[in-house]
């Protein structure tokens, strides 16, 4: 998987928001041009090629204002935002690897 097919999907407003993404969005206090600058600036750190929906995957990356944030997607051609959440230092290696 690439990065750079969710990262112009971004750039031409071709993403969407599920319902779930956008409770836990609006309980985490987290908008979409956070969720827009996270992906840009980020990577694809896990891989869910059996994802119940379809293939999806976690792309962690920070905002400008350096906020670290996680975000599962589906891939291209239609990105949908499946969740988005503040990984906790406690579970994550430097935000990108789980902790044993």
């Amino acid at each position: 998987m690439e990065i750079l097919g969710i990262q112009q999907a971004v750039h031409q407003g071709k993403i969407f928001f599920t319902d779930h993404a956008v409770r836990q969005m609006a309980k985490r206090k987290i908008d979409d041009v956070e969720v827009g600058e996270a992906i840009l600036a980020g990577e694809i750190i896990e891989e869910y090629p059996d994802d119940k929906y379809s293939p999806s995957c976690l792309v962690h990356g920070q905002t400008l204002k350096e906020r670290h944030l996680h975000v599962v997607c589906s891939l291209p051609p239609r990105v949908r935002i499946v969740t988005v959440y503040e990984p906790d230092p406690a579970e994550w290696e430097e935000f990108r690897r789980r902790k044993s």
